[in-house]
């Protein structure tokens, strides 16, 4: 799952020559607002409508502009994970793909990149995501695994982030492979794990939109 894999063909990038109202008519075939310029191969940022909007000009050149993001990019052999990150820290919703001579290869999306991530955590699967708090010295996947395949079920793929009403603790989000929670639940008690949530999935056929939820609730977020 490297990020040219996930490279959108359908955004084109400007060069510095091209003018603004070129720029807005890209956008708006594209339904975006903001794409990739590149000057002699070289990724040099993003451009922004807002901006071109508020110029009230269709004839400058891409040049005379401020870019955003210069360092929004990735290469090329990256995971897509690296991808989220970017396009977080940057909050952009295109990332730029380069290869190591930064050669500008493309753009992902961040809703190419959800896409997919949500397809490496089985997020599209039906079963049920259970959320546990405890102690960094207490975690430990097979443990929990363990116990969950107990009750005779997977745990499909994990997540782990810190709690922020306690830094001492952690969040392990888990995605199991059954529906029903109630039993898995118990016994995850019974060991000891405090549970913090869970959301139980009814159908393993989800719109776009529904399997973005679905990553969302996963990630806790």
């Amino acid at each position: 799952m490297q990020a040219y894999e996930f490279i959108n063909n359908l955004i084109p990038p400007l060069k510095l020559s091209d003018k603004t109202g070129k720029a807005l008519s890209w956008m708006e075939g594209i339904r975006t607002n903001v794409l990739p310029v590149v000057d002699s191969g070289k990724f040099m940022g993003l451009v922004n409508g807002d901006l071109i909007f508020d110029l009230n000009t269709l004839d400058k050149p891409i040049s005379d502009l401020v870019l955003e993001n210069a360092t929004c990019f990735v290469y090329a052999d990256q995971h897509i994970y690296e991808v989220l990150r970017v396009s977080s820290e940057h909050h952009s919703n295109l990332v730029a793909v380069v290869d190591r001579n930064s050669i500008y290869l493309g753009v992902v999306s961040v809703e190419d990149s959800i896409s997919a991530f949500a397809d490496s955590l089985s997020i599209q699967s039906q079963g049920s995501v259970l959320i546990l708090s405890m102690n960094m010295n207490e975690y430990s996947l097979a443990e929990i695994s363990r116990i969950i395949e107990s009750e005779n079920t997977k745990v499909l793929s994990s997540f782990i982030s810190t709690d922020p009403l306690d830094p001492a603790k952690i969040k392990v989000t888990l995605k199991v492979n059954k529906p029903e929670l109630r039993y898995i639940k118990a016994t995850l008690e019974r060991f000891g794990y405090k549970i913090l949530d869970q959301f139980q999935e009814e159908s393993e056929f989800s719109s776009e939109e529904d399997r973005i939820g679905n990553l969302l609730r996963f990630l806790d977020i």
